[in-house]
């Protein structure tokens, strides 16, 4: 790998580490932290929901942000604005507010996480390009989880401890703290390379441009469309399974005040990540297509999550939730590497954005319904509806390794010139 290539993977892998140790800190105990306020398991979900919608309602918007301003214009905004919402959390908790004023906060964490789903992938996958990678992209985002687990771990471990330790509130600020650095650290390493920002077009006529090259590389482009069309159903559900598994491991545990088994869950997915990283480089050559290995880790999922719905052993179910999390993890860069290898770069940011919306999409809706699934029959059956949930992302990924797209292939080919043949077949369909 070149020098340039190196700094731009270092860069990503850094901000990577900052951003997901800054979230992590509460990710371990944020059910918890809604319950203590006076929430009950469906108004806490429910809160969940909001911050999905934000998503859901700013995801395009601030992926255009990105195509036509810029990825490190959107990369500040986004830290900024999670900084402002995260305090703002805090402040609903300590004044027990009613669900709208955790609506509005929920609603602005997602407006911030918007800012950079689409817009950090953008940038490293572009600026890899311009620099010359000639690597496996599965490498690089299969390290970004081996260090988004690293700091996942110790971020929930600690958040879980400083809580057990002090209160629900003081991770929250350590959070706020750590977003502060992340804005800093963005603001003096993060270049935009390979990209130009639209910024001579105006507003109107730039927005309308992005949207429909979107349109053209996302719903237009069957490999992509299929996978999209899956998401609302697997990333949907996985929101679920995630925040819900503090709960239940309390509930398995036998003790709803061990704020530290509840950091746990969090710990238990993030030392997994990690494992999953480091082995989707290894993972990948057991598989001819990444869609073959899609399909078998959707499958798995499903199955794991119904035993997961159905144990009653503590021990048991952290088994059954680490195997789900290995599975994600390593599914996770195969997928990402796929997407990327059939939309082209101007439109890159908006795309993944769009693919992030139809995730958020899924959780808007299945939050709230196994939450109140969990309020009437307990968090078992929640996740046995969870895992018929998922399952219906099965026929979607089916219907995208029908379309033999050219980044199916589990092959030696650089990113740069998968993308280009990405491009060509887009040309020709049009």
């Amino acid at each position: 790998m070149s020098d340039p290539a190196e700094r731009v993977e270092r860069t990503y892998l850094g901000l990577t580490l900052l951003t997901t140790l800054a979230s992590s800190f509460i990710w371990g105990i944020n059910t918890i932290f809604l319950l203590d306020a006076g929430l009950n398991n469906a108004e806490a979900f429910a809160a969940n929901a909001f911050f999905t919608v934000g998503q859901v309602v700013f995801e395009v918007p601030t992926g255009v942000v990105a195509d036509t301003r810029g990825r490190r214009f959107s990369y500040l905004l986004g830290a900024a604005t999670l900084l402002v919402s995260t305090l703002l959390y805090l402040l609903m908790w300590q004044v027990h507010a009613p669900l709208w004023g955790w609506a509005i906060a929920s609603i602005l964490l997602g407006l911030g996480f918007t800012f950079f789903s689409g817009a950090t992938e953008a940038w490293l996958v572009d600026a890899l390009t311009a620099t010359g990678f000639t690597g496996h992209l599965e490498h690089v985002f299969g390290r970004a989880q081996t260090v988004s687990g690293a700091a996942m771990l110790f971020g929930t471990v600690a958040g879980g401890v400083v809580a057990q330790a002090t209160n629900l509130g003081v991770p929250y600020l350590i959070r706020a703290a750590m977003l502060g650095v992340t804005l800093l650290v963005a603001f003096r390493f993060m270049h935009d390379l390979g990209f130009t920002p639209q910024r001579d077009l105006g507003p109107v006529t730039a927005v309308r441009n992005v949207v429909r090259g979107a349109v053209d590389g996302g719903l237009r482009n069957p490999p992509v469309r299929w996978l999209m069309l899956a998401a609302p159903f697997s990333f949907g559900t996985g929101i679920y399974v995630f925040y819900a598994s503090q709960p239940y491991l309390l509930e398995l545990y036998g003790d709803r005040t061990a704020y530290g088994v509840a950091g746990l869950a969090a710990a238990i997915v993030a030392g997994v990540q990690i494992v999953g990283g480091l082995a989707v480089s290894r993972i990948r050559r057991l598989f001819g297509r990444r869609t073959t290995a899609l399909i078998l880790g959707t499958t798995l999922n499903v199955g794991l999550l119904v035993v997961l719905g159905l144990t009653r052993s503590f021990p048991i179910a952290l088994l059954l939730l680490a195997g789900w999390a290995f599975v994600f993890a390593v599914e996770a860069p195969l997928r990402q590497a796929f997407v990327n290898g059939v939309i082209p770069s101007e439109q890159r940011a908006t795309v993944l954005s769009f693919d992030n919306l139809m995730g958020s999409a899924g959780g808007v809706v299945a939050q709230p319904v196994l939450g109140r699934v969990a309020d009437v029959s307990g968090y078992g059956p929640s996740y046995v509806v969870s895992a018929a949930i998922q399952a219906l992302a099965l026929p979607f990924v089916v219907l995208a390794r029908r379309e033999h797209a050219p980044s199916d292939p589990i092959t030696d080919v650089g990113p740069g010139e998968t993308a280009s043949a990405a491009e060509a077949e887009l040309a020709t369909r049009d």
